[in-house]
């Protein structure tokens, strides 16, 4: 049985970001570009904003990121309480699903997901200055779609469980 997801979306440097998911009987660790997918981080904050709360009629969201050459769908699917991670890698960004493969799948309570997910967020929010997020991501740090799922999750905190 899976333990504890761990997430950690390490300080970008030129352009590129290190992330990580481990769970205590998997893990897979990347590199991911702030290219073509210039919002994948906000689109992420935002799926997990939509999924804390239960009372949003989308339980499911499929995010593109890439690598170069390769290419990484993240999906989310909400089944009640439970909460279905998977990473799927591809040789290249034609995405062709004959060539798909998972690399990452977890299953846990949305709460213990969501909360793995808030805290490498506040970590990376913490660091933006020091780490000089907008110049080492080439993009602008979310901060509209981070507090909307920080206030999601504090909203909606007592509705999932842990």
């Amino acid at each position: 049985m899976p333990g504890k997801l761990e997430v950690s979306f390490n300080s970008p440097q030129c352009g590129w970001m290190s992330i990580g998911f481990k769970d205590g009987e998997t893990e897979f660790h990347t590199t991911t570009a702030h290219a073509p997918y210039p919002g994948a981080l906000a689109d992420m904050m935002i799926a997990l904003a939509d999924i804390t709360d239960s009372d949003s009629p989308q339980n499911e969201h499929l995010l593109k990121w890439n690598r170069d050459p390769e290419a990484y769908d993240i999906r989310f699917l909400r089944n009640g309480e439970k909460l279905i991670l998977e990473i799927y890698e591809y040789p290249t960004d034609q995405r062709d699903p004959a060539e798909q493969r998972l690399v990452f799948s977890h299953v846990g309570t949305v709460g213990m997901v969501c909360n793995a997910f808030a805290e490498t967020f506040e970590q990376l929010y913490e660091d933006r200055d020091t780490d000089e997020f907008e110049f080492n991501w080439r993009r602008p740090f979310p901060f509209t779609e981070y507090d909307r799922f920080k206030e999601s999750l504090e909203r909606n905190n007592s509705k999932i469980h842990l």
